[in-house]
C-alpha cells in the first residue's frame, strides 16, 4: 500500500514540477515558424491537451498509466513514448549495471584493506586517492581522458557507440569495437563511485572490527582470514548495500552528463533532449521510471539487509 502512495506523490510532484519551468511545447513549433499564428498554437495546444486546467491534464496522463501507456513524444516523430525509452534502456543499464560490478570489486577490497591495514602505508596512500576521486569532478576528469587518449594518443575512441565501419566488422571486431567506445564512459562512472564507496566500507569495517564478539574470536584463535571473512565484512556490508539501494534511482539522471559529454544514445542523452524540448510525456515516461528504481532499490536494500544479516530476517518472521 504504501508502494503505491509514494508512488502516486511522486507523479503529482513531477507533473507540477515540469509545468513550472518557463516555455512549453508550443514555443518550439511556433516560435520558429515565421507563419504560425495564434489560431496555430492553440490548435497545437488543442491537440495534445495542453488548454486543459493542469489538474485534468494529469488525471487523463494518470488514467493512460493505468493502462501502460505513456502517450506519444510531441517533439519530433511523435512516436510512443515507451517504443523510445526501451530503445535507449539497454545502453544506460548496461553500463550502470558495469560500473556497479567494477565499483564494487575495487571498492569493497580496498576499503577492507584499509580498515585491517589502518594506518600503515597501504591506509595512509588509498586515503590520498580517494580524496583526490573525491575531489576531481566527473565531467572534467572525462573532457581530460579524452583530450589525452583520444587525441594526443589516439588509443580509444570519444564519442559515439561504433565506429563508421562497423556495419561491415565481424562479429569479433564489432564486440571489441563496442568495447573500445564504451571503456571511458564505464570508466567515468566507476571512478566517480569507488571512492565514495570504499570510505563508507572502510568506516564501517573499522567499527565491527571494535565489537566485542571479533575481540572474541580473534582470542579464541581464530585465523585473521576467518575473522575478516566470516565475521567481519559480512555485517560491514550493510552500508554499502544502503549505497547500492540509494544508487539504483541514479541510473537516469546519473548518465545524464556522461553520455552527452560521450554522444552515447542512452536514457540520459534522451531525457535531457525531452527537457529542452518541453517533451512532456517523455519527461514524465523517464520520471516514472526513475520512481519505479526508486522503490526497487529500496526493495532490494531491504533483500540485502536480510541476506546479510540474519536477525533481520529473524526478527521480521517474529513480528
Amino acid at each position: 500500500m504504501w508502494v503505491a502512495v509514494v508512488f502516486f506523490g511522486i507523479t503529482v510532484i513531477s507533473f507540477w514540477v515540469i509545468h513550472l519551468a518557463p516555455g512549453s511545447p508550443t514555443d518550439l513549433v511556433t516560435t520558429l515558424n515565421p507563419q504560425a499564428d495564434t489560431d496555430a498554437r492553440a490548435r497545437f495546444e488543442k491537440l495534445y491537451g495542453l488548454d486543459q486546467p493542469l489538474y485534468v491534464q494529469y488525471g487523463r496522463w494518470l488514467v493512460r498509466l493505468s493502462k501502460f501507456d505513456f502517450g506519444e513524444s510531441i517533439s519530433g516523430d511523435r512516436r510512443p513514448v515507451w517504443d523510445k525509452i526501451k530503445e535507449r534502456l539497454p545502453l544506460t543499464f548496461g553500463m550502470n549495471v558495469a560500473s556497479m560490478i567494477l565499483t564494487l570489486l575495487v571498492a569493497v577490497p580496498l576499503g577492507v584493506a584499509s580498515a585491517w591495514w589502518r594506518g600503515g602505508a597501504f591506509d595512509r596512500t588509498t586515503t590520498v586517492i580517494v580524496f583526490i576521486g573525491f575531489a576531481m569532478p566527473g565531467f572534467w576528469l572525462a573532457l581530460l581522458l579524452m583530450l589525452w587518449l583520444g587525441i594526443q594518443w589516439p588509443i580509444l575512441p570519444i564519442s559515439g557507440l561504433t565506429s563508421l565501419n562497423f556495419a561491415s566488422m565481424s562479429p569479433l571486431e564489432k564486440t571489441w569495437d563496442l568495447t573500445k567506445h564504451l571503456i571511458l564512459p564505464i570508466f567515468i562512472y566507476t571512478a566517480g563511485s569507488w571512492a565514495g564507496m570504499s570510505r563508507f566500507m572502510r568506516s564501517s569495517m573499522l567499527e565491527v572490527l571494535r565489537q566485542d564478539y571479533i575481540m572474541t574470536a580473534k582470542a579464541k584463535g581464530l585465523s585473521s582470514r576467518v575473522v575478516l571473512f566470516r565475521h567481519a565484512m559480512r555485517n560491514a556490508l550493510m552500508p554499502v548495500i544502503t549505497i547500492l539501494g540509494l544508487s539504483v534511482p541514479s541510473l537516469i539522471g546519473g548518465s545524464v552528463i556522461i553520455e552527452s559529454i560521450f554522444a552515447l544514445p542512452g536514457l540520459g542523452q534522451l531525457f535531457y533532449g525531452a527537457v529542452m524540448a518541453r517533451d512532456y510525456p517523455l519527461i514524465m515516461g523517464s520520471l516514472v521510471l526513475g520512481a519505479v528504481l526508486t522503490l526497487l532499490g529500496n526493495l532490494l536494500a531491504d533483500v540485502g539487509y536480510g541476506l546479510a544479516d540474519p536477525r533481520i530476517r529473524f526478527s521480521g518472521r517474529e513480528a
